[in-house]
């Protein structure tokens, strides 16, 4: 009887209640652990330059701006993946956040290799995209979709920007943001294939006001 029962367990729908445990689980991983990635770290494949202390210093707060925004992204796909309608888009949105999780342990080993820290503002930053992601879902899996597009795009254009603001000898910083910058792309692809609608022009500008803010408050704490 017991196995029967355990078998049903094991082969139910989750339900609302198991993926707000699981988004609660997620929260802590990514505010709090210490996430592990799938991948190598593509700064293994680079050697470690002996940077100037003012590099050393621009690295970590570069760095920890990128961290930050992996926090936020998981927030973003979680929250997404929350109130998604569709089984496949939610299943995506899990399969992105679980991609996400590999620049989020590349930044944070970077961080530690330069003597950085995490934001201290972690917390915050992956409440307000949880709310953002929940919000998007709630919205309609086409604008939730059209929504990552255009997260990806202006999450690439931020990379690009720090690519050109990185110490040139900081070759493992630069490795990892490559990498991202690869992914991220394609991450916006697949939700634009997937039948992510273009969102309304204000919302693409309050997007950028609020990842300017993120981001120049990540730069200092």
């Amino acid at each position: 009887m017991n196995v029967r029962h355990n078998r049903q367990q094991a082969g139910r729908q989750p339900t609302v209640a198991d993926r707000l445990v699981t988004a609660a689980d997620q929260a802590l991983r990514t505010v709090a652990g210490s996430p592990a990635a799938a991948r190598v770290s593509p700064a293994q494949q680079q050697e470690d330059s002996v940077l100037q202390p003012d590099e050393r210093r621009q690295s970590a707060r570069l760095m920890r701006v990128n961290h930050a925004g992996e926090v936020a992204a998981q927030a973003l796909y979680q929250g997404q993946a929350l109130t998604a309608r569709l089984d496949q888009v939610r299943d995506s949105m899990e399969q992105s956040a679980a991609e996400e999780t590999d620049h989020l342990a590349w930044c944070e080993q970077r961080l530690s290799e330069l003597g950085g820290h995490r934001s201290l503002l972690s917390p915050l930053w992956y409440a307000g995209s949880f709310a953002i992601g929940a919000i998007a879902g709630f919205a309609g899996d086409r604008w939730s979709l059209g929504f990552v597009a255009e997260t990806e795009r202006q999450v690439v254009r931020h990379i690009d920007g720090h690519l050109k603001r990185l110490p040139e000898r900081d070759s493992r910083s630069r490795a990892i943001l490559e990498q991202m910058r690869t992914d991220e792309a394609e991450h916006g692809k697949k939700a634009s294939q997937a039948g992510g609608q273009d969102l309304p022009q204000p919302v693409p500008q309050l997007m950028t006001a609020v990842s300017r803010l993120m981001t120049r408050a990540a730069y200092w704490i």
